[in-house]
């Protein structure tokens, strides 16, 4: 019986061998794949948050890697891209993560106009719950595009926040956590851009720390 089930054993310990490698090899393969689609997906939200008429020179030549929990929800340094034209600022595209998302983090991108008003708000990455939280999707509903337009009148502007909280943006039917983490990171967006601009253009350039 003992030789038996040492035989087991061998056998299962080789089956579990065989599946980590081919999860492995299968990771290595799409990796590439992944990278590109991430890549993708930013580069059409760059161009819908700071469309070709903001900048006439490569929003990547105007990126800088700026690490700062307090506004953008992250210890890892976030990309914030500058849209320049003739030589003047036109606004911003700001990566940020709202790490209160009833799943997990949100991965946000944000962009705000140089006079400090919103030109959308998109999601990159989400754990959200199908049919629930997913609304933050842009193909699931219009919800994101109420933030357009819109702006932070001071640090304590009670307007944002949920309609729940007393805010003026709408929830979700059975699922409030998801927008209001939403709404929470996109005002620190705003907090950034009204207190600390200098920091958008000081912060080292995406290729020396990405």
């Amino acid at each position: 019986m003992l030789e038996t089930m040492r035989k087991n054993g061998l056998v299962l310990a080789a089956f579990a061998l065989v599946c980590t490698a081919l999860i492995a090899l299968t990771n290595s393969l799409t990796r590439s794949t992944i990278i590109e689609q991430e890549q993708a997906q930013l580069l059409q939200v760059l161009n819908e948050l700071l469309p070709a008429s903001t900048h006439d020179e490569p929003l990547y030549e105007h990126c800088v890697a700026l690490q700062s929990p307090q506004y953008l929800g992250s210890r890892n340094p976030l990309p914030v891209f500058t849209a320049v034209k003739q030589g003047e600022i036109q606004g911003y595209a700001i990566e940020a993560i709202a790490p209160d998302g009833y799943s997990g983090e949100i991965k946000l991108v944000v962009g705000v106009n140089v006079d400090g008003t919103l030109s959308g708000v998109r999601v990159l990455n989400h754990n959200e719950t199908p049919g629930l939280g997913d609304k933050i999707e842009l193909k699931k509903s219009r919800w994101l595009l109420d933030f357009d337009g819109k702006r932070l009148n001071g640090t304590d502007d009670p307007r944002w926040a949920v309609r729940n909280d007393g805010g003026q943006f709408d929830a979700f039917t059975g699922a409030t956590i998801t927008p209001r983490a939403v709404v929470g990171a996109v005002r620190k967006v705003l907090l950034l851009v009204n207190e600390q601009p200098q920091l958008l253009t000081t912060a080292p350039r995406c290729g020396e720390t990405l």
